[in-house]
């Protein structure tokens, strides 16, 4: 018999198919591209229990009304897996605990209800359910896309096909709240499931596919942070801080104004003739983390090579640096390295600039830094110096 594309049967054929497929693809994506392999195994299982739980609903006739809480159980653990999946693209920790708890749990006291699908108490558990752990995804996402370093409303904006598809499922307690006694189970051919349904099958789609972009952004950020970051410290390399100084210095026409501060640390070869390179290094990697507090979010720390690191202060003046550098100066004074037993003292010596609308370019800003440097170290090292402009030069108040 022909069914008519609006048959529920013909829609939840249509998603087995299409979870299945989804599923098929994650596992060749997790084994083939080795990239977050337990995030894509977790949607790979996510699809299939999801195509499986609509295989095993008594409306395609595969298996008895008995056995329809295994098609409940399979539900609950597909959307479990999909809160898993969400912090291990970010590689973060994954709530496996309390997810597996919450699954069994509901799952168990579904399994006891007598009402069957179509009661308020079976809608309530199962979707709410369900429609938690989606509303609980998309919170997850959007911390992921505010650590990337997007704004809260392109981070919603991005987070938001989890939403509408935790809401999705929250609208079947709802309609059985409001209509009570009048809500069938999915099956069932009336306006609202067909309708239900044909959402299902597009979010089906759009969300398989948002999280696929996810992957392809977290590899484009990748790309990205390699291509700027020193792979030692993980602090700024050169090439990144002449953009980010040459984008401050188009904003000092505008009257932003900004800072230099670059240093040197001090007898660092004398410390890798004493300790070795391997210290040597990890000294490096000890100054990036002890100095980093001493930033603003909008302020940039970068390694130029070497022993020697710049930082970048926007819209600061030459006595906010020299308040910034004296800060970095005491900061390593007070906190010894310490590799294998041994302790020698971090110093560093500090050179700062501050910007004029005269400068024909940023290169003259980090002239100036430099022999602000060059001047510190022959003061003894240890000191912070700055360059004065000239009257004519100074920026204006």
């Amino acid at each position: 018999m022909n069914l008519p594309p609006t048959d529920p049967v013909t829609l939840i054929a249509s998603l087995v198919v299409l979870f299945s497929i989804a599923a098929v693809v994650w596992l060749m994506i997790a084994g083939g591209l080795r990239e977050s392999p337990w995030a894509c195994a977790s949607l790979a299982g996510a699809n299939a229990a999801l195509g499986a739980s609509f295989l095993v609903h008594e409306a395609l006739g595969l298996v008895s009304s008995t056995h329809a809480w295994w098609s409940d159980l399979l539900s609950l653990l597909a959307f479990g897996l999909v809160r898993l999946a969400v912090p291990l693209i970010g590689e973060r920790p994954a709530p496996w605990r309390s997810v597996f708890v919450a699954v069994v749990v509901v799952g168990v006291v579904i399994s006891t209800l007598t009402g069957g699908p179509e009661s308020l108490p079976h809608k309530l558990l199962l979707y709410g359910g369900m429609g938690a752990l989606a509303l609980l995804s998309a919170l997850d996402a959007w911390r992921l896309m505010r650590a990337r370093g997007l704004n809260a409303r392109a981070a919603l904006v991005l987070a938001s096909p989890l939403v509408i598809v935790g809401l999705l499922l929250l609208a079947r307690p709802a309609e059985a709240l409001l209509a009570p006694g009048r809500t069938d189970d999915i099956d069932a051919a009336n306006a609202f499931n067909i309708a239900w349904l044909w959402a299902s099958l597009v979010l089906a789609l759009l969300i398989n596919g948002w999280i696929a972009f996810l992957l392809l952004m977290k590899l484009v950020l990748e790309i990205r942070r390699l291509t700027e970051r020193d792979p030692l410290t993980d602090a700024l390399n050169r090439r990144a801080l002449s953009e980010a100084v040459d984008l401050e210095h188009a904003r000092l026409m505008r009257g932003h104004g900004y800072a230099l501060v670059m240093l040197d640390l001090d007898r660092f070869k004398q410390l890798n003739d004493t300790l070795g390179h391997a210290a040597g290094d990890a000294a490096l990697k000890a100054l990036v983390t002890l100095l980093r507090p001493c930033l603003r979010e909008v302020d940039r720390f970068a390694r130029l090579g070497g022993e020697e690191f710049c930082a970048l202060l926007p819209d600061t003046g030459i006595a906010g640096a020299a308040l910034v550098a004296e800060r970095m100066r005491t900061l390593l004074e007070e906190h010894p390295f310490t590799w294998e037993g041994q302790t020698w003292p971090l110093t560093a010596s500090f050179g700062i600039a501050e910007s004029a609308r005269e400068d024909a370019s940023a290169a003259e800003v980090l002239r100036r830094a430099d022999q602000a440097l060059y001047g510190a170290k022959g003061q003894g090292r240890n000191v912070v110096q700055a360059v004065e402009l000239e009257p004519a030069t100074k920026p204006a108040p």
